[in-house]
């Protein structure tokens, strides 16, 4: 569309909002999406797919159900756009009903096919969800505010206890989105599992576990969409999760009840060490573990505390805290001063820890590096196994993902003058150019006439119209472009 034409719908538009019983005062992205429509496809992205009964694969939707879909995300965006420009359901219906708004294409169809009435219980039900997400959301209108939403999660992801080793497990998953985030620069963030799984230094597996059994039960962290092909899954990360009721009640003065380190309700460790550890090697399964994780870095947020006050900044319980102190302290990696325990001057060497060295000497020899942490376990090149592994399992599903892609099949090797040729089969879409006909129709090969319920697309496959499909050959065809579009956006 040229410049011209789309400053004066702007322009018109502008005066139709101010023309609303009260002026609306809307961003230029919504005026061009109730205008234009999705022009760009953002919301067509995954609205003709769906994920599968075995929440991993993806299968396509029929073209209606897409469509109607693509809709819906169209409609529940500008009715997001005008609640947060603090509209009303009236001003809202009106720019859906406007018969030269494309954006109320899919309000105006449920209101051709169902009704009026229909139509206006759908645009309530719409804006009723719209208006709880903005009034239940924040608008990040800078990369400083993204920050300030992240720092605050990171914040409530260090004050929250993080009991048993599932929980802890989950929180070097959340731990690894949040690394993803901050590059990313918000909550919302593209990650693979495995990519996610090498962070966390876990395997598959067991990030799918703590994601459905922990983070997403508990709010933490959201898929929006299921990855495919060369792109990873979509993520967002809630800054104020749903956390389900501990069975450890805080304490009732009523009762006489004292707070003892068992009951404490928040944590507090430092997860920018956490983060740069729970990679390595020494802090695999069958290595240290995530116990250690969580105490070395509650002592590098608070040196000098006692068992009882670790099991409440670690949340770890006092037998595995014990435990896990003395398999610390055989590598040299923690001291003790009578009742407390703080991390050895040196042990974090590399991580932003510049403790004084104690004036006595050591019991132990502290570890040299963490790799020997790893030997001493036994936990050695686990990560780099799980790279390799995983490096494998991309090339063999690109180079599956490709041959779909390109619709290949078996090919014909010929022998000419003694060199092999390879002869490619043709593509099963393709159209012989003696079946293209006047007008966009198909000529039968068997009998030279048109085919009527056969059409040519702008890009030269066939489209077969039937009595079922309900639309005329533009729609077809719009469908059609609209859905390679959204299918080499993915690729």
């Amino acid at each position: 569309m040229p410049d011209s034409t789309h400053h004066a719908l702007s322009q018109r538009n502008s005066t139709e909002f101010r023309g609303i019983r009260s002026p609306l005062q809307l961003p230029s992205a919504a005026t061009d999406l109730i205008l234009l429509g999705d022009l760009t496809g953002r919301y067509a992205t995954g609205s003709y797919s769906r994920l599968a009964s075995d929440g991993r694969s993806l299968v396509l939707r029929e073209n209606r159900a897409g469509a109607a879909e693509h809709g819906h995300r169209i409609t529940a965006a500008i009715a997001c756009h005008v609640a947060r420009a603090g509209g009303t359901v009236d001003q809202l219906t009106q720019l859906l009903l406007h018969p030269e708004h494309e954006g109320g294409r899919h309000a105006r169809s449920i209101a051709l096919r169902s009704g009026q009435s229909r139509a206006l219980g759908y645009i309530r039900r719409v804006w009723a969800s719209a208006s709880e997400a903005v009034s239940t959301t924040r608008a990040l209108g800078s990369r400083h505010e993204a920050y300030e939403v992240l720092a605050a999660l990171r914040d409530r992801i260090e004050t929250t206890p993080w009991r048993g080793e599932q929980e802890r497990t989950a929180l070097r998953v959340l731990r690894a989105h949040l690394n993803f985030a901050e590059i990313a620069g918000g909550p919302l963030h593209h990650a693979s599992e495995r990519q996610t799984a090498e962070e966390a230094g876990i395997s598959r597996t067991t990030l799918r576990a703590v994601y459905e059994k922990v983070l997403k039960p508990q709010g933490w962290l959201l898929r929006l969409r299921v990855g495919h092909g060369r792109e990873g899954s979509t993520w967002y990360l809630d800054a104020r999760p749903s956390r389900f009721r501990t069975t450890q009640y805080p304490p009732d003065p009523a009762l006489e009840e004292w707070t003892t380190p068992e009951t404490t309700t928040t944590a507090d460790i430092d997860s920018t060490v956490l983060g740069h550890l729970m990679g390595l090697d020494a802090f695999a399964h069958h290595g240290l573990g995530s116990s250690a994780l969580v105490i070395i870095s509650a002592l590098h947020q608070r040196q000098d505390q006692t068992v009882g006050e670790l099991v409440g900044t670690s949340s770890v319980s006092r037998a595995t805290t014990y435990r896990t102190l003395r398999r610390l302290a055989d590598h040299g990696l923690v001291q003790h001063t009578g009742e407390t325990w703080a991390l050895a001057p040196r042990a974090l060497e590399g991580f932003g820890n510049s403790l004084p060295a104690p004036a006595t000497e050591l019991d132990s020899v502290p570890a040299q590096g963490w790799d020997t942490v790893a030997d001493r376990h036994g936990t050695t090149g686990l990560s780099a196994r799980r790279k390799t592994l995983h490096t494998a399992q991309r090339a063999a599903y690109r180079e599956a993902f490709d041959r779909l892609v390109e619709h290949r099949s078996k090919a014909v090797v010929i022998v000419h003058d003694g060199h092999q040729v390879l002869v490619p089969a043709p593509r099963p879409d393709e159209i012989p150019p003696g079946w293209h006909a006047p007008d966009g129709y198909v000529l039968d090969p068997l009998t030279g006439r048109a085919a009527p319920d056969w059409r040519i697309a702008t890009d030269g496959r066939l489209i077969l119209i039937t009595p079922a499909d309900q639309r005329s050959y533009d729609e077809l065809a719009a469908a059609h472009a609209e859905a390679l579009s959204e299918w080499e956006s993915v690729a």
